[in-house]
């Protein structure tokens, strides 16, 4: 067993200048590491304190210049909400109980939103069928932004679009201009402006979250063609028919309902493209109704990547053929059951919703090349599409 020797301090030679020597060296780092911490660190790392006068004015100097870049991206926000603010329009539309089918006697008016535009040398406001489908014309108030009242001279009403449009007369109307939904992408900035909960010219902002949303369940109406951008800009009860706004001024929506548990913005709402609404809204101006193509197919709403993949499809897509109606534009065209319709006069199909409402889109009578997927391969089929009305009911 080795023997460890144990020394006193005393017995040590020079033991006491060597304590020195480690204090002044504690010392010395110690004085480095606080010259490092203000000067050499990271402005996050350093410890906060009082500033002088110099640094606080060229942090203001700092501040100022970083705020401009903000307020110039801002300005493009506040130059929409300045232009849109004039075409917006409160709308109160006065209901009898009667209309309601309901035992009360009492009144109840409902409340929306709306857009002027100009279209042909007239102006309309557009909005959303729900606002106003009870209501007479002299119940329907129109507020305009200046504060003037109009009431509308006709007023047409499409129910499997929820689309509303009214003709009014007044002196200085200012019109929207209109965009092309077409081109908006996911991600797509826009403002809502409406008035929620009867607060007028209300302006919210967010983001086009989705496309392409085919399968809400709307209140007591189903809306039979939907094709709805989706959005997180705030919108209330009390902002359906008032526009959705993208980044240049334009109208590419019209907002229409929200998707809540509470019946408040929970972020998720609703707006059908204006580029729809226009299609809808020309045909109840020139012709008072609406007429629809028809192919004449009924759609499997099933489809999925079990029967693809039997197909000999790599993943599911377009809408597959499950019958065709006799004499129909399907049967003269040639289609057959089990086809599966992969474009529609060159739009690529999603699923069977999209199918059908881009059939009801198109105009009657126009010759339309279909691509559709039959037995491992695609072939283009052209077919001429009829009027919906003399194979099925209007409603």
């Amino acid at each position: 067993m080795s023997r460890h020797r144990l020394h006193d301090l005393n017995s040590l030679p020079c033991a006491a200048t060597v304590i020195c020597l480690i204090a002044a060296s504690l010392l010395s780092f110690s004085a480095w590491r606080a010259t490092w911490a203000q000067n050499a660190a990271p402005a996050a790392l350093k410890r906060s304190g009082p500033i002088t006068p110099e640094e606080r004015a060229e942090l203001y100097q700092t501040l100022r210049r970083h705020t401009a870049v903000l307020e110039a991206q801002a300005a493009v926000v506040k130059s929409v909400a300045k232009l849109i603010g004039p075409t917006v329009v409160y709308i109160e539309a006065d209901v009898p109980s009667t209309a309601r089918n309901t035992h009360s006697r009492r009144h109840v008016e409902e409340a929306g939103s709306g857009v002027t535009i100009l279209w042909k040398g007239k102006h309309y406001v557009l909005t959303n069928r729900h606002v106003i489908r009870y209501s007479s014309l002299s119940g329907i108030k129109i507020n305009l932004a200046d504060g003037r009242m109009v009431h509308p001279l006709r007023v047409w009403t499409d129910p499997d679009t929820d689309i509303g449009v009214m003709l009014i007369e007044a002196p200085n109307l200012v019109a929207a201009e209109l965009g092309n939904s077409d081109k908006l992408e996911t991600g797509d900035f826009v403002l809502a402006v409406g008035s929620p909960f009867g607060l007028t010219h209300s302006v919210t902002y967010g983001i086009i979250s989705a496309k392409g949303r085919r399968d809400l369940q709307l209140d007591e109406d189903e809306v039979r063609y939907q094709d709805f951008l989706q959005t997180d800009a705030a919108i209330n009860p009390g902002n359906s028919g008032g526009p959705l706004i993208n980044l240049r001024g334009e109208v590419v929506g019209i907002n229409t309902a929200i998707a809540s548990d509470s019946g408040v913005n929970e972020g998720i709402g609703f707006a059908i493209p204006i580029n729809m609404f226009m299609i809808v809204s020309r045909q109840l101006i020139e012709h008072g109704k609406v007429s629809r193509a028809f192919l004449g197919v009924s759609l499997d709403r099933h489809f999925g990547p079990a029967l693809a993949a039997e197909l000999g499809m790599p993943y599911p897509t377009g809408a597959r053929i499950t019958r065709i109606t006799p004499k129909s534009p399907a049967v003269t065209a040639g289609v057959e059951v089990g086809d599966v319709v992969l474009e529609f006069n060159g739009i690529r199909i999603e699923d069977d919703a999209h199918l059908v409402n881009v059939v009801s889109l198109t105009r009657v009578g126009k010759k339309i090349p279909l691509l559709v997927y039959r037995d491992h391969k695609t072939i283009t089929i052209e077919v001429e599409v009829g009027d919906r009305s003399e194979f099925q009911p209007e409603r």
